[in-house]
């Protein structure tokens, strides 16, 4: 994918993300075992997303610790595809779909059938060590069930992605650039070291300048101090723990915290205030 295509998908040339990290779903650990307020906070937060200036929001089973390594179960496909549906049709944004850990399959079958416009994967190419083991890419697998589905989904991916440790150390802005050449990657995440963690300045910068014509995107960590300062290296952000009450990420989405953010994306994409 190109830039100018990622800028005219949506409604910003810049967008905000807001990620609703769904309670657990069916079938996980911790799940309370009531489906329906599941979708009554996932509908919930997408509104108050909506409501702050939000272009997007992503689904994902964020929930459903322990997570599984790759292929998820049929009934968090099933789950997450409810969900997914439900956002789109009560909220009106257009919706990206995450399946954690790295079920990349299962995320182009549910965009695929919800009309979903990306997907977010975090192992795309080689390989990684996390606390589900060591997770392998599966590019070749994805890019060939989005061709035999005949869809448009794009795939953004994760380098050097949070909550994990490279097998072999790499330059971020190499891995950048494999990932798009050699994993025909439509764009790139970079994110901190965990959840609500910022990555260095450097790094979205060196995998920019790598990246000219590629969209690249703050995955972690944004929040009003570092946001002007990232701005001019990444084309949009995914926000989840700055945008929720208290800046816990396991509570409802924040009204006043979102528009925070959405007002000063705004403010930067006019040109009111420096980008640093």
């Amino acid at each position: 994918m190109t830039l100018t295509a990622w800028q005219q998908e949506f409604e910003h040339p810049w967008p905000l993300i807001g990620v609703v990290h769904l309670l657990p779903l069916p079938g996980s650990p911790l799940y309370g075992g009531r489906f329906s307020d599941v979708l009554e906070r996932a509908v919930q937060d997408a509104r108050t997303y909506r409501e702050a200036g939000f272009d997007v929001v992503m689904v994902e089973n964020f929930g459903d610790r322990p997570f599984f390594p790759d292929s998820v179960p049929a009934e968090t496909v099933a789950a997450l595809s409810v969900c997914a549906w439900e956002v789109q049709r009560l909220v009106g944004l257009p919706v990206g779909v995450n399946v954690l850990r790295n079920d990349a399959r299962s995320a182009v079958a549910i965009a695929s059938v919800t009309g979903a416009r990306f997907i977010r994967v975090n192992v795309h190419i080689g390989a990684m060590v996390t606390d589900q083991g060591v997770l392998e890419g599966r590019a070749w697998e994805t890019l060939r069930a989005r061709r035999e589905l005949g869809s448009e989904v794009f795939i953004l991916a994760d380098v050097a992605v949070k909550h994990a440790g490279p097998l072999v150390a790499r330059a971020i802005e190499e891995e950048a650039r494999e990932t798009v050449e050699r994993g025909l990657a439509d764009g790139i995440i970079v994110t901190g070291k965990a959840t609500g963690l910022a990555a260095p300045e450097m790094e979205y910068r060196r995998v920019k300048e790598a990246l000219k014509d590629i969209p690249v995107l703050a995955g972690s960590g944004v929040n009003p101090e570092n946001l002007p300062v990232i701005f001019p290296w990444t084309d949009g952000a995914i926000v989840g723990t700055f945008a929720k009450r208290g800046g816990v990420v396991t509570e409802p989405v924040d009204p006043e915290r979102a528009r925070q953010l959405g007002e000063l994306r705004d403010r930067l994409l006019r040109g009111e205030i420096s980008k640093r």
